[in-house]
Parts: structure tokens; sequence; C-alpha cells
């Protein structure tokens, strides 16, 4: 065999040794399911199936869980680092709504205020570069949940989920009003991940969510887009509520749920402070909200403070507010340098903006750490079809400061009311109301109004 030709077989093996190498690593970057035992036909549990296909892209430093078209019957999800989940086109993944499939209870935040709860839907804790994609939807099924904690909860003296939640949460730092977590059935997040980096969650579809539906806790750098989420009227099916977290990226989303569409948040009265953790540097842009109380909603739980907030390019069109941010004594926290920008709102129920810090109605206190502080609040470019313009509720010890109106225009039948606020600008504002005044002001220092016009 000459010099030449035996050159040149070992270049056509180094090409197919090339190939083989390429196709076994494609092969092994991708686990379906149904390999690991999952079955399509929701005839089985795939619980464990999933979890076999997560371990397995694991030992190899992560990998692509792959759902291919079917229906899918699992109980929760818990990922490791490096690990995507992909549904593809047709797939859905419906979650039981057995509850015992979601013990043992595990590290869990709800409402703000830390506890050991039922497994979230998804879960995982600090991880990184996790990934939730495709076109497929997953269910939460979650009207066994709502109805028993809305109505069994309520007149059962417990259960052995009631038992179990109190043996693990003798030491949680409650909130200072009484609420569920008294009760001690709390319903899991759908989608809850704590202390991650590099999260992505991208086109899939949610709906039926149990409780808050898309909930990173103290995540760093997330993104959530193009994300589609349906939930019927239903107590608090918020849709994207990242609290606590830094670098969050919201955008060309479509939300329609039972509470609030998209809500920041950074914890709950002293529980919330110990922690200290703010919610900042987000950016939320390009999407559309339909049902909900509120569009995009700061607060209430916002013990951690709030800052360096963008909004821009939203429509809400049917929520009962359009923004809205809201506090009550005893949180404490600071909201502050919030943008909102080029916004449309259409058929909303109540106010089209609202800065309430009087959530809750307490009685004056002397500033602490309990005295939540709103300022550096700035709104422009935004056109709203409402019930009533806006509500401006400071507190007599601590009003809120320097807010900004410019360029708006609204048809509402009443217009703004301000109380207990400091250092307001109105600057080309156009309010079309069916009744009163364009703005309605009492224990406000410095208020500013530049071209404001009024119509009938």
């Amino acid at each position: 065999m000459n010099c030449c030709y035996r050159m040149k077989l070992l270049k056509i093996a180094a090409v197919c040794l090339l190939i083989c190498s390429a196709s076994m690593a494609s092969a092994q970057d991708y686990y379906n399911v149904l390999k690991y035992g999952a079955k399509r036909d929701s005839s089985k549990l795939a619980t464990a199936a999933i979890a076999k296909a997560i371990d397995a892209a694991a030992r190899l430093g992560g990998g692509t869980i792959y759902f291919p078209a079917g229906k899918y019957l699992t109980g929760p999800i818990h990922l490791k680092s490096n690990i995507t989940i992909l549904l593809d086109a047709g797939a859905e993944l419906h979650f039981s709504d057995n509850f015992d499939d979601y013990l043992p209870m595990v590290r869990s935040r709800w409402e703000g205020t830390d506890v050991m709860n039922f497994s979230p839907l998804f879960y995982g804790e600090y991880l990184e570069n996790i990934t939730i994609t495709g076109r497929g939807t997953i269910n939460g099924h979650g009207k066994k949940w709502w109805d028993y904690a809305e109505k069994e909860v309520k007149k059962s003296p417990g259960s052995k989920w009631q038992d179990e939640f109190k043996r693990l949460n003798k030491d949680v730092i409650a909130p200072d009003l009484p609420g569920w977590i008294e009760l001690g059935f709390l319903r899991p997040p759908f989608i809850q991940f704590m202390n991650c980096k590099n999260l992505l969650i991208e086109g899939i579809t949610i709906c039926n969510s149990p409780f808050w539906t898309v909930n990173p806790e103290f995540c760093e750098n997330v993104t959530v887009k193009g994300v589609t989420i349906n939930n019927p009227i239903s107590p608090n099916t918020d849709g994207i509520n990242p609290e606590s977290c830094k670098y969050v990226h919201i955008s060309d989303c479509h939300i329609s749920v039972g509470d609030d569409c998209i809500t920041i948040k950074s914890g709950k009265d002293r529980a919330g402070r110990k922690m200290a953790i703010p919610a900042e540097n987000y950016t939320i842009t390009n999407c559309t909200m339909l049902s909900g109380h509120g569009g995009v909603v700061i607060g209430s739980e916002m013990s951690g403070g709030v800052k360096k907030i963008a909004i821009s390019n939203c429509i809400f069109d049917g929520t009962d507010r359009g923004i809205r941010i809201k506090t009550a004594r005893g949180r404490g926290g600071v909201v502050e340098d919030i943008r909102v920008d080029n916004i449309i709102m259409k058929n909303i129920g109540l106010q089209a903006i609202v800065l309430d810090m009087q959530y809750a109605k307490t009685k004056e206190e002397p500033v602490s750490e309990r005295t939540p502080v709103f300022r550096n609040i700035h709104l422009s470019n935004i056109t709203a079809q409402a019930n009533a313009a806006g509500y401006l509720n400071g507190l007599a010890e601590m009003p809120i400061e320097n807010v900004t109106f410019s360029n708006i225009n609204i048809d509402a039948k009443t217009g703004f009311v301000i109380k207990e606020a400091k250092q307001v600008s109105f600057h080309e504002v156009h309010i079309n109301t069916v009744s009163g005044p364009a703005i309605e002001a009492k224990s406000v220092k410095k208020l500013n109004i530049d071209g404001v016009i009024k119509d009938y």
C-alpha cells in the first residue's frame, strides 16, 4: 500500500470518527423520556421515568430531557444543573392532583414567607443553567387544590397534610397579620426555583396552576420569553412572580390569570426584612395581559425592597387595574427608581394607575423598619380607558415622593385622587372624565401641574 493511499484512508477514517463522535454526542445530549419508561397516553405516572432521564443527563454534565408529542401524567419534577426540559409541539405534561405525590415537603417560599411545603411542580435549589422550553403545554390541574384550600381547609379541623406542615414549620417567622399560613395547607407554586442562576422559560403554554405560576426566588439572570399563561378565575393564581431576584427579563408573554398578571415581590414583613434581598434590575416589555387583578403589580410583599424596574411596550385589556404598587405599614422596604413607558390600557375595571401604601388599613405609627417607602416613580406615554384615572395614597408619616406623569391620555369616569404625597408632577396630561375634577389632592406638597387638559 503506497503512502498516498494510506493517507487517504486515514483521512477518511478520521472524518468517519468525527461524524460518529458528533452523532454520539448529539444522541447523548437528548434523553427521550419514552426510553426511560414514560408513557405518552397518561396511562402511567411518569415521575420516576422523568427523574431517571434527568439523572442520566446529569451524570454526563447535563443535557436535554425530550418529551415528544403525547400526554404525560407526572408528579413534581426536580431539576439539576445544566438540564433543559424540551416539550415538543403536541406534548402535554399533566401534573397529578393527588396531594400525596408532592411529598415529602421541601424548602419553599409562600407569599413572601419561608416555609417547608408541598413540592412545587417544577423545582430546584442552587442550580445553574436551567431551561424549560418548547411549543408544548404544562397543565397544573389546580382545581382540586383551589377547592380544597377554599372550602375543605376552612371547615376541617385538620388533615395529615396540615399536621405535617405544622410539624415542619414550628419555628417559621409568620407574617404580622394572620392568614393561610396558620391554617397549614399552602398550595404549591407551579414553577419555583430557589437560589439559581441562568434560568430560561421560553415558548411553552402553562395553564391551571395550583397557586402562583412562575415564581423564581433569590435567582439571578432570569428570562421568561414568549410564554402563554392561562388560568381561569381562581384564587391567587398570579402569572409571573419573580421574588427577590436580580436581572430579570420578561418579554413577549401573553397572560390571563385569576390574580395579578406580573407581580414583583421581595418577601413579607419580618421574614422579608430579615432576608433583606431586594428585587432589582427587572425589565418587562412587549407583553399582553387580559384577565387579572392587575397588569403589572409591585407588592404587597416587598419588605426586601424593589428597585430599578423598567416596564414598557405592554397592553392591558380587561384587568382590574393597570399599573399597581401596593404596600402597608408593617411591610417595610423601599420601592424606588421605577419607570413605566409606552403602555396602552383598555377596559380597566378600577384604576389605571395605583400607588397605595395603605393596602391594609392600619393606624399611624412612628417611622421604623416597618415603614414602607415609595419614591422616584415615573410614568409616561400612557393611553388608558378605565373606571378611574388613578389613586395615590401615601402615609402621613411617609408620603409618596417624587412621582411624575408625562404625556398621559386617560378616559375615565373619575380623575386622579392623591393623598399624602410630595413632589408630584403632571406634564402634558389629558384626562377625559364623566364627572368630578381631573385631579383631587389632599395633604400634597409641591404639586406641579403643567399642560393638564380636562374634558367632560
